[in-house]
């Protein structure tokens, strides 16, 4: 079965927009220990402010045509060097399990030398093990770790 990218239109992007909003409000509400309401401030404010910016790219993840999920990169320049950055790579949960998530990086990568770029880069939340562990199997690097302790 052959995965694809598809670069989503403005239409389509606007129609996900809520969808990835409301994902990283509970990324950041179970992982990043913010209480709900302050999670969605966080995502209502970091969302939109990214799609708007040119050098982001939602596409969609399409195997054999049927829309499977979506990977959402862009350029930065960070440290000095400019980067592929991932902001999102999310299968459906129905089709988790399949080896998705692994190909869509590839397709990140391939993106990146695409654009002339040689390094990836993207941030994961500290308890998400699924993904920590997928992304230290394809030879990603951790390179800063916070923690954090609740003293109260």
């Amino acid at each position: 079965m052959s995965l694809a990218l598809r670069l989503l239109d403005e239409d389509e992007v606007r129609a996900l927009a809520p969808e990835i909003e409301r994902g990283y409000a509970e990324e950041i509400e179970h992982y990043g220990n913010l209480d709900g309401e302050a999670a969605r401030r966080k995502a209502a404010q970091d969302i939109p402010q990214v799609l708007d910016d040119p050098k982001s790219d939602l596409f969609a993840l399409e195997e054999d045509g049927r829309r499977v999920g979506h990977l959402w990169i862009g350029e930065r320049d960070l440290q000095e060097r400019r980067v592929l950055w991932i902001w999102d790579v999310f299968v459906d949960p129905s089709q988790r399990g399949r080896g998705l998530g692994r190909r869509a990086m590839g397709l990140a990568e391939g993106e990146a030398r695409g654009r002339g770029l040689d390094r990836v880069e993207l941030n994961v939340f500290g308890g998400n093990e699924v993904a920590r562990s997928l992304y230290r199997a394809l030879d990603y690097d951790e390179i800063a770790v916070a923690m954090g302790k609740h003293v109260a």
